[in-house]
């Protein structure tokens, strides 16, 4: 793990079925290592994402434009630990992440916590909870590549105190120095005709259950989760 920490990466994602998601397991097992910790191999994770009281950072998403940030308080409950965390996506389409422990997830940024969201970001933004998110995480690691594969399941949205649970669909994020299509796990995603899907935990979130955003862009990727939600 601490070869492939890749804080400054290119990332992929997926979005699979439950059900598909285990035959490719099936077929990788002999490739990719899992990572457990005190015995734990299902991670999980507590989110709070934070944006203007406009969505700035959804809408920015949703229109397709480059040079975004997302900043969330993140809760690794296992090992019990929590941090304020920046993601920039760059205009090549890499992923910087910077973060700064904290004691616990508190819903109000404190001064602490501002003045690092400005010193990193170059901007002081006018921010406030949007989004609570939770999830399980497996994690893969191939031991030849630079590359790191979360699969995130049992995911769950809260917005203004309305519940989404989704309880069909997988994503997966391929996390690599730079991207490579020969990484055994995405062709085992090719072979099943899965597509990279450009959006974020967050924002699908949000498309789901803001009713005043943008959410044009994001019809398709809302349709396919609800079709795979009914499989059962």
């Amino acid at each position: 793990m601490e070869g492939v920490e890749l804080m400054n990466r290119t990332d992929t994602k997926f979005v699979v079925s439950l059900d598909r998601l285990l035959s490719i397991l099936e077929e990788v097992k002999n490739t990719y290592r899992i990572l457990e910790v005190n015995d734990i191999r299902f991670s999980h994770y507590e989110t709070l994402y934070y944006d203007t009281d406009e969505f700035l950072f959804y809408t920015r998403h949703h229109n397709g434009k480059k040079n975004r940030w997302k900043i969330r308080k993140r809760s690794y409950v296992d090992s019990d630990v929590s941090f304020l965390e920046l993601k920039f996506k760059t205009n090549r389409g890499r992923t910087q992440k910077q973060r700064t422990g904290i004691p616990e997830i508190g819903m109000e940024l404190n001064g602490d916590e501002e003045k690092f969201i400005g010193h990193k970001a170059g901007i002081y933004f006018h921010l406030s909870p949007q989004m609570k998110n939770n999830f399980t995480r497996v994690t893969l690691v191939e031991p030849n590549l630079p590359e790191r594969i979360t699969i995130d399941l049992k995911l769950s949205f809260e917005w203004n105190k309305i519940l989404k649970e989704l309880k069909q669909i997988v994503i997966v994020e391929v996390k690599q120095e730079n991207r490579n299509r020969l990484s055994p796990f995405v062709q085992a995603l090719k072979k099943r005709h899965v597509r990279e899907e450009s959006i974020s935990k967050y924002c699908l979130g949000v498309a789901m259950l803001v009713p005043f955003v943008k959410k044009n862009n994001f019809k398709e990727k809302l349709i396919k989760v609800n079709k795979l939600e009914s499989i059962l």
